[in-house]
């Protein structure tokens, strides 16, 4: 078995940056899932973000918020194909300049633009703090946002009397090609996924909505069975009002989101002792004295079903139930043997003659 990650399934739910995702959870030995919750808008035909920036370039700005170094740089790349960028800088160089973070402070320098202050925890809330401190009314605020609205953000400063102008960098639209993001949320739904990863809140929110009326169950499936892994607190954002518990890495980067999926997954894993064997469980493989051995999705299905049991006898009707696609009786004999085979030990699933199956361990 090689990397952290080996045998175990993760969705990815990115569009943006999703191949360097993959890419590192594959090399950790993950198999990936990927179903784009989300589609961009390429900001150069993005008709509401011209429309914002011809907007705030007719009259004189006081502050500007930078939220995201892509989102800050492509708004400058994008202006610049308009024609409207030595115009935007003009427009923002005598402005109070507020970078979210140290990629945003890189951006708004890169943009010949000098910051004034950057909250050392790179969140909205610190950000939003210091505003209000400043004071903003009657003044000219530019919120630049990046793909989501930020209501609380820019309800904050309206109440506090700023004239607000929300710049929608990278807006986000349902996907062209849903059939991706059905399979993946099926998948969990099915137990074929350990865990699934988040990098936007509009993501978030998007994969809760696909679900449509099979909602609750998916949200059940996330709080118990799937680890869940958001690249920083605004992206688990709308999880977490879900109910949903979510992982954060200590930075909102991707690569500490993977190095922190690859520490957090295998200790939650399923480990037990049958028939002499270490059994370790993942959602489409097992790992039996360090061995990954895959097992394929109706064995799979009857080999968790056993596991829930810890040792007692399941019937066969009960195990009929578990597969995938149901069937008659001789169906949970074949996905028995298959089983069987997969572990490389068929003594670790006993036959108890006319009543079902049981795996070789104490009952719990």
């Amino acid at each position: 078995m090689t990397g952290p990650l080996a045998g175990f399934t993760i969705g990815v739910t990115a569009a943006r940056r999703a191949d360097e995702l993959i890419a590192l959870l594959e090399r950790k030995g993950a198999v990936v899932v990927h179903g784009p919750a989300l589609r961009i808008v390429p900001l150069p035909d993005d008709t509401s973000l011209l429309a914002a920036t011809t907007e705030l370039l007719s009259a004189p700005v006081d502050v500007v918020v930078a939220t995201t170094a892509i989102g800050f740089r492509g708004w400058f790349e994008a202006a610049e194909g308009w024609g409207l960028g030595a115009r935007l800088q003009r427009g923002l160089s005598s402005a109070v300049v507020l970078p979210r973070g140290p990629k945003a402070k890189g951006a708004v320098r890169a943009a010949g633009l000098t910051e004034t202050w950057s909250p050392s925890s790179e969140s909205n809330a610190e950000l939003l703090q210091y505003l209000l401190r400043m004071g903003v009314a009657g003044k000219r605020v530019a919120v630049q946002l990046h793909g989501e609205p930020l209501p609380d953000f820019v309800g904050s400063l309206q109440a506090a009397g700023a004239d607000v102008v929300e710049i929608p960098v990278y807006r986000w639209e349902p996907p062209v090609d849903p059939a991706p993001l059905e399979r993946l949320v099926e998948a969990v739904l099915a137990g074929q996924v350990d865990a699934l990863t988040f990098t936007s809140a509009p993501a978030a929110s998007s994969v809760l909505r696909t679900a449509g009326d099979r909602r609750p169950a998916l949200v059940e499936a996330l709080r118990r069975n799937v680890l869940v892994v958001g690249v920083g607190a605004i992206t688990a954002g709308p999880l977490v009002a879900a109910g949903i518990p979510v992982v954060q890495p200590a930075r909102s980067r991707i690569g500490s989101m993977v190095r922190e999926l690859a520490v957090e997954l295998p200790a939650r894993a399923t480990r037990l002792r049958i028939a002499s064997r270490d059994l370790e469980m993942r959602a489409q493989a097992v790992v039996v004295d360090g061995e990954l051995r895959p097992v394929a999705p109706a064995p799979m299905a009857v080999l968790r079903t056993l596991v829930a049991a810890r040792g007692r006898v399941v019937s066969r009707q009960d195990l009929l139930a578990a597969l995938p696609s149901g069937g008659e009786e001789h169906a949970v004999e074949t996905a028995i043997g298959r089983l069987r085979t997969a572990l490389g030990a068929p003594q670790m699933v006993c036959t108890v003659v006319k009543r079902g199956y049981r795996l070789a361990m104490e009952p719990a």
